[in-house]
């Protein structure tokens, strides 16, 4: 897996912003969730889901990356985990395989379904164009709504992304279609505050 040379960045400075914040919020919401005694996270980045996961207490935190700045437990690619079957409650990939050209990227799905025991919590970049509605008035309950717009445009490799949902050839039901020869997907949804990254909630079969 090549990865851009700014990929290997992991400055904080790449995660102050209000919709990154939000999808940790959800990485940690969806994980925890799941009650798991171990997780292992693909790519740590700056640590955020790492630092917060450990404050929840009572899980055993393991990270792997190909690159050895951001100090990973064990250094390996995605495609060929160093782990035995199922020996990880709760496997977890953000903003991840979209780095793999798309001929890697059902091996790896294959390799996390072998290594879980129960679970994977995935992002992944979604693109279209986004439409979005609040309403917040005293008394009533804030309403939300948002829709993402479809779209057929292709995608070219920007140095980082080798492919993104939503963009020619790889709609959504492609993406599910993969994840459905190994898993059950149990929630797949898009958060209201960044509609950039779609989350799945694969459960192993």
């Amino acid at each position: 897996m090549k990865l851009h040379k700014d990929a290997l960045n992991y400055n904080y400075d790449g995660i102050i912003h209000i919709d990154r914040w939000s999808s940790v919020y959800y990485q940690l919401k969806e994980t925890l969730s799941l009650k798991p005694e171990s997780v292992l996270e693909i790519g740590p980045g700056p640590g955020v889901f790492k630092r917060e996961l450990e404050r929840a207490g009572g899980i055993n935190y393991l990270s792997v990356d190909i690159a050895k700045e951001p100090k990973p437990d064990v250094i390996g690619n995605v495609t060929g985990l160093p782990f035995t079957d199922s020996s990880i409650d709760v496997v977890c990939a953000f903003q991840i395989l979209e780095h793999l050209q798309w001929t890697s990227f059902e091996p790896a799905v294959k390799n996390l379904a072998t290594i879980c025991k129960r679970a994977v919590v995935i992002s992944l970049p979604h693109y279209g164009a986004n439409f979005k509605f609040l309403l917040k008035v005293p008394i009533l309950n804030q309403l939300n709504f948002a829709l993402k717009l479809p779209s057929n445009k292709a995608h070219n490799y920007d140095g980082e992304h080798y492919w993104e949902i939503g963009k020619k050839g790889y709609s959504l039901k492609t993406i599910c279609n993969v994840f459905n020869r190994y898993f059950t997907i149990d929630k797949e949804f898009i958060p209201f505050e960044n509609r950039y990254h779609h989350f799945f909630v694969l459960r192993k079969k």
